[in-house]
């Protein structure tokens, strides 16, 4: 791996968390097809090995680059350590960790990079598919089909590059909600763009993906009222800005701002 002086351009950086990213998906398609033993954090949320295992890997390719990290696996970083944190990684090794233990393919490994509040460049790959997509504001957005194919080689992104989005559907609204996490306030604000749409349907998706749907066209929107972290929507988050689009605070529209004092998040829509 080669050494990365500072400082680095977004191209190199991109370059970088992309290598990250299909390094750490090799790791955890180590323990899918295993025994997989589950832990629980103190959220009573379950963990992996397979999500240790690839935050190690992720902090030690992106080590040099010189900036900090915040991972979902990494400990806490008090706000008066980060608070004038200018620019940094921020990591969600394995999200959808539900679906990786349920073995559905639906987990990504999600890796941003974060600049002054905003994700400026954001990498979501599917290790079970070899599907990876990217974005950087500076660059343009792009999907890979297959990616773990084309790793070994230097890969030329203008290949993938997203060039338009079209809509999932001139007629048909499609909200993408989440596989594990549908609750009653995302029903209801579906029964109210079907008041307000007519024809309406859904597309369920676990992990980041459902960013993934928007970013492709595949979906119009995606709502979440439950509670997310940072580290579950920035990568997601700047592909979306890469593309003109984005993820607004609900009701009130505002845009998403990162590092805040609890890294809650609170409803959001990714439009």
């Amino acid at each position: 791996m080669p050494t990365m002086k500072q400082p680095a351009t977004y191209v190199q950086l991109l370059d970088r968390a992309v290598s990250a990213a299909l390094k750490a998906g090799a790791v955890i398609m180590q323990h899918y097809d295993t025994s997989i033993s589950v832990m629980a954090k103190s959220d009573k949320s379950p963990v992996t090995v397979a999500d240790l295992a690839a935050h190690d890997s992720i902090l030690a390719y992106l080590a040099d680059t010189g900036f900090p990290a915040i991972s979902e696996e990494g400990g806490n970083h008090s706000y008066d350590e980060r608070k004038n944190w200018r620019k940094y990684w921020l990591i969600d090794p394995l999200d959808g960790t539900k679906e990786f233990i349920h073995r559905n393919g639906e987990f990504t490994v999600n890796i941003a990079l974060v600049e002054d509040g905003v994700p400026v460049l954001g990498v979501v790959y599917a290790p079970a598919t070899g599907e990876l997509y990217a974005g950087c504001k500076e660059l343009g957005a792009w999907y890979i089909p297959n990616a773990d194919a084309v790793a070994a080689g230097p890969v030329d992104f203008t290949d993938f590059q997203i060039q338009e989005v079209e809509s999932s559907s001139p007629q048909v609204h499609t909200i993408a909600v989440s596989r594990s996490h549908l609750d009653q306030e995302t029903i209801n604000y579906i029964e109210k763009r079907k008041l307000e749409l007519g024809d309406v349907r859904t597309i369920a998706a676990g992990s980041s993906m459902k960013f993934c749907l928007v970013a492709s066209g595949k979906a119009d929107e995606y709502p979440r009222f439950g509670p997310t972290y940072e580290w579950d929507t920035a990568a997601g988050h700047a592909v979306l800005l890469a593309l003109g689009k984005g993820v607004f605070s609900f009701p009130d529209g505002t845009s998403f701002v990162y590092n805040k004092p609890n890294l809650l998040n609170g409803p959001f829509l990714a439009r």
